[in-house]
């Protein structure tokens, strides 16, 4: 794993320096939008809604949109004036008991990993994290804003879980009238629910879906039912030695830069014999000079033969106008 940010926990005067780590990675599947008929993939421009040009990185601008429709533009000069931060603390505000924050408040989760200088006082801090049965409660500053977080234990490290801001958990707008439940159905419910009683074990679970797409796309590529396009390279859907590709691919570029080196060779004696034909194609850059040269051979060609053309056409004038003369 990377590390993400650098600082140090803070609660009172103990300071431990650590490191942040993604807790988490996503492995959902993902689809590129493409073009069915060739497989070419979509491509957006950005165009602004009024005149219908393309708009330049450098000409766009942040813009807040208010509830009526209008839009007020904010400069750098604007966003440089808004409260940001660049420390590297992790501030503990306090200790709370577990129970008492919803998980619906969580959001990413990062390990925290202390320095050396800082195991001591790390394993510290998780030990009475553990016997206090508490979380603490924190203030970081992450990608120059400032949020709040939680530090808790799981597996002998320390965690940082951002937290969502109180406002942005929406209360529901609908209400349940489920009318009168009686006491047989609530013992009959309760009694399902101890059936299927348990231990959680994540390793129970696995995503179907993203199974499913691999085996998907795994037999059409078996299948032949691929659509190459130009960026595309050849692959006959099995895993191959890495080693054993690069070698492959040097042994090519060899190859080709051989055959450009004949060629170019070819060129130059043909020149020397004035010879007009038309040069092997190469997969180099010079492929099309030498094209050029060929098409301006023709040209001479084509020029030599319309003075021919024309030095026929005089010589029957000629005969025509003495046959008239002898007559």
């Amino acid at each position: 794993m990377r590390a993400i940010w650098k600082g140090a926990v803070s609660f009172g005067l103990v300071s431990v320096p650590v490191k942040l780590y993604s807790a988490t990675e996503s492995h959902d599947v993902s689809f590129r939008q493409v073009h069915a008929k060739d497989g070419g993939r979509i491509r957006y421009q950005r165009v602004c809604s009024i005149d219908g040009e393309e708009v330049p990185y450098a000409d766009i601008a942040k813009g807040y949109e208010t509830e009526d429709g209008e839009m007020v533009i904010l400069t750098d000069d604007d966003m440089a004036e808004l409260p940001s931060t660049s420390s590297r603390e992790i501030a503990v505000e306090k200790f709370v008991p577990s129970d008492q924050i919803d998980p619906m408040l969580f959001e990413k989760s990062y390990y925290l990993e202390p320095e050396k200088s800082g195991a001591k006082p790390y394993a510290l801090l998780r030990q009475a994290l553990l016997e206090a049965d508490r979380m603490a409660v924190v203030t970081v500053a992450l990608r120059q804003r400032t949020t709040i977080a939680v530090l808790r234990v799981r597996d002998d490290v320390i965690v940082l879980q951002t937290m969502m801001w109180p406002d942005e958990i929406r209360t529901p707008d609908f209400s349940v009238e489920a009318g009168e439940v009686k006491e047989a159905e609530t013992k009959m419910a309760t009694m399902l629910v101890e059936t299927l009683a348990g231990d959680f074990d994540a390793s129970e679970f696995e995503d179907d879906y993203a199974a499913a797409v691999e085996m998907m796309v795994k037999t059409k590529i078996e299948g032949g039912e691929m659509k190459r396009t130009p960026t595309s390279t050849k692959s006959s859907g099995e895993v191959v030695d890495l080693l054993a590709a690069l070698q492959r691919s040097v042994d090519a570029a060899k190859s080709g830069r051989r055959e450009s080196d004949e060629s170019a060779e070819d060129s130059g004696d043909s020149g020397d014999s004035g010879a007009g034909e038309k040069p092997a194609r190469s997969a180099t850059k010079k492929t099309p000079a030498k094209k050029t040269a060929a098409k301006k051979s023709t040209a001479k060609k084509s020029t030599t033969k319309s003075s021919a053309k024309k030095s026929t056409s005089k010589k029957t004038t000629t005969k025509k106008a003495a046959a008239k003369k002898a007559s």
